[in-house]
């Protein structure tokens, strides 16, 4: 994990409602400890860092300060390509342009356009001036969609490549996929449920990087981990107050009702734990992160989970 706060870009994916805007929040926390001016970048008309600061939601394109050394901003890939398409009209007004058929044919008709307009705004956040920190953004942080969204926006300069050969366009086309394939500048986390479906998109997300970038994960957060609280000792001693199921005794129901309980939570972290291995063999780091109990995930949570994260560097 420490090899991540050396990058200028470090992009976060995997299957939708795992908690990749949670990881992400917790990576751009712990770079802001370490002294980094770091940016969460949320991909959609979404803005979920400023909620969970109870921040009011700015709009799209505007970076707004959560604490000292981070800030968030969301790109709506719809307007980007909108700005784009008005700084080629000149003068021609984004609500005209966005009223016409023009907006609407090209987005059609050029494949990849909105997520490489999208990938060049998250390429200039990258820019800052490497010799003033005062200056730029030290790390970008990117909360990418669902991994097949995300790898179609690592795809784009590839697919919007063969239509712009030239122009400026080519040219930022072409700083995109340096920068996504230079291993010094950018690093790749998944993040994954310990299910099965999970981890096998985590693993297919890897396959995808590899076919497309020439890239791999560098880690995967697993997200919602359950502790083995028993060893096979304590699972036997469980099991004999199971034997009181059906009694007539109300304090050996509820014994037995504990018992089920235990023995239900050890299978599912027991699974959980399966899938971790199958994670494990692949080349790339593996990281758990602790279910966390409790109603919702606050802001004190995710500054858990980020602690968590640090000490992992530090080991």
């Amino acid at each position: 994990m420490q090899s991540l706060l050396n990058r200028k870009l470090v992009f976060i994916t995997g299957k939708g409602g795992v908690g990749k805007t949670t990881m992400a929040a917790a990576v751009g926390m712990m770079a802001a400890r370490a002294g980094l001016r770091t940016v969460v970048v949320e991909v959609g008309e979404q803005s979920r860092l400023t909620d969970l600061y109870g921040i009011p939601r700015p709009e799209p394109g505007v970076e707004t300060g959560l604490e000292a050394g981070l800030s968030s901003v969301s790109i709506d890939p719809d307007q980007a390509l909108l700005e784009w398409l008005q700084a080629l009209g000149g003068r021609i007004s984004g609500r005209v342009l966005a009223s016409s058929g023009t907006f609407q044919y090209f987005a059609a008709a050029a494949p990849g356009a909105k997520e490489l307009v999208s990938m060049v705004k998250i390429w200039q956040l990258t820019k800052g001036d490497g010799r003033r920190r005062s200056t730029g953004h030290d790390l970008v942080v990117v909360d990418a969609p669902a991994t097949g969204h995300a790898l179609g926006m690592l795809r784009s300069p590839q697919t919007f490549g063969a239509i712009a050969r030239v122009g400026p366009i080519a040219g930022q086309t072409q700083h995109v996929r340096d920068l996504l394939e230079d291993r010094e500048r950018t690093a790749y986390l998944a993040v994954a449920l310990a299910t099965d479906m999970a981890v096998t998109e985590a693993l297919e997300l890897e396959d995808g990087l590899q076919s497309q970038l020439s890239r791999g994960l560098d880690a995967v957060l697993v997200n919602g981990v359950l502790p083995r609280r028993f060893t096979p000792a304590e699972l036997e001693r469980i099991a004999v107050f199971d034997g009181h199921a059906g009694r007539p005794s109300a304090d050996g129901d509820v014994a037995a009702a504990a018992a089920r309980a235990a023995r239900t939570i050890h299978d599912r972290a027991q699974f959980q734990h399966n899938q971790v291995a199958r994670l494990r063999r692949r080349s790339f780091e593996v990281l758990s992160v602790p279910f966390v109990w409790g109603a919702r995930l606050d802001l004190e949570a995710v500054q858990g989970i980020a602690d968590r994260l640090e000490r992992r560097m530090e080991s």
